[in-house]
């Protein structure tokens, strides 16, 4: 594994510092976890979830080298993505929440990935948008992956008409699908066994749309595994953790 070397000023700014070593421990987790199933590190991306945690925080993390950040509302990525416009390096910024229509406007040119699709309305929406800007959005399905009613996400029956009406519009790129786990003490399966099963609904959808009469249009990304669970998830596929508790772990809120 390739270590990140430190800010110029982590000796100098004990926040740095903790960032950098918890940010170094998550990566070797992961190193180890892509060993355990036979892949490479390199593999999978590390996204930082910033959504509890204030501006000058977020910019300690991105000056440690991680640049793909994770928000779960539109309003805090808006002002977050205003503080650290000037960074470097440049963030690249996930939406990783659940995004309403009234603010696509301001929210799609911010992102890198919006990774909670989860209706034909939305991405009827999200497409309009693009279009309008001439900026094409990549984008991942989201699905519920407990079946609760009360979570986020599509489910698995209504995945792929979603994917073929996603695939059809001009403007959203499909890169992928994500999805969130239960908690390992709830009834019902286990987060793997949740996860391997999106793992085979990507398969499946990669092989549809790969077809020899399809255009190959969908893209193999998962979303999967926060800091309770992003081994097991590594373990059955995924290309994306998304990883918040464990990074700002020791740091009291920053005034």
């Amino acid at each position: 594994m390739v270590d990140t070397p430190p800010p110029a000023d982590a000796a100098a700014d004990p926040r740095t510092a903790r960032l950098q070593a918890n940010l170094h421990a998550v990566r070797q987790r992961v190193a180890d976890a892509c060993s355990a199933a036979g892949r490479k590190p390199d593999e999978v991306q590390i996204i930082g979830v910033s959504k509890y945690v204030s501006a000058a925080d977020t910019a300690r993390l991105l000056a440690c080298g991680l640049v793909d950040l994770g928000e779960s509302r539109p309003q805090l990525l808006w002002e977050k993505a205003a503080a650290l416009a000037d960074q470097t390096p440049a963030p690249r910024w996930h939406m990783i929440g659940h995004l309403q229509r009234n603010k696509l406007r301001r929210t799609l040119p911010l992102l890198s990935l919006l990774h909670s699709l989860d209706s034909h309305r939305l991405a009827t929406a999200v497409a309009e948008e693009a279009a309008r800007t001439a900026t094409p959005c990549d984008a991942l399905i989201e699905v519920n992956l407990t079946g609760d009613p009360g979570r986020s996400g599509i489910s698995y029956e209504a995945l792929e008409p979603l994917a073929e009406a996603v695939a059809a519009h001009r403007w959203i790129r499909l890169r992928g699908l994500m999805g969130m786990a239960d908690r390992p003490d709830r009834p019902g399966d286990s987060p793997r066994t949740q996860f391997s099963r999106l793992r085979e609904a990507r398969d499946r959808l990669q092989h549809l749309f790969a077809a020899p009469e399809r255009d190959a249009r969908v893209r193999g990304e998962l979303s999967l595994g926060m800091s309770g669970d992003f081994e097991d998830a590594i373990l059955e596929g995924s290309t994306m953790v998304r990883i918040g508790s464990v990074l700002w772990e020791g740091l009291r809120p920053d005034a």
